[in-house]
């Protein structure tokens, strides 16, 4: 997964949660202006704040190795 593709699933996700940017970014504790280059796929986007901004939305994230395990 790429830092595009994270930013656009959570554009998607806050659209379909009926947040706007603002509300979102309150919600996680982290700025408008982080949160926007977030959903642009920012590459250097902190990942604390990354995970605060999933967790607003109420996402689990799974990690899967190579060989199928976590």
């Amino acid at each position: 997964m790429t830092p595009e593709q994270i930013g656009i699933t959570i554009r998607k996700l806050r659209k379909r949660q009926g947040l706007r940017q603002d509300q979102l970014a309150g919600a996680a504790g982290v700025g408008l202006r982080f949160l926007i280059e977030l959903e642009a796929g920012k590459e250097t986007a902190q990942l604390g704040k990354t995970l605060a901004v999933l967790n607003a939305l109420g996402c689990n994230i799974e990690i899967i190795g190579p060989d199928g395990g976590g």
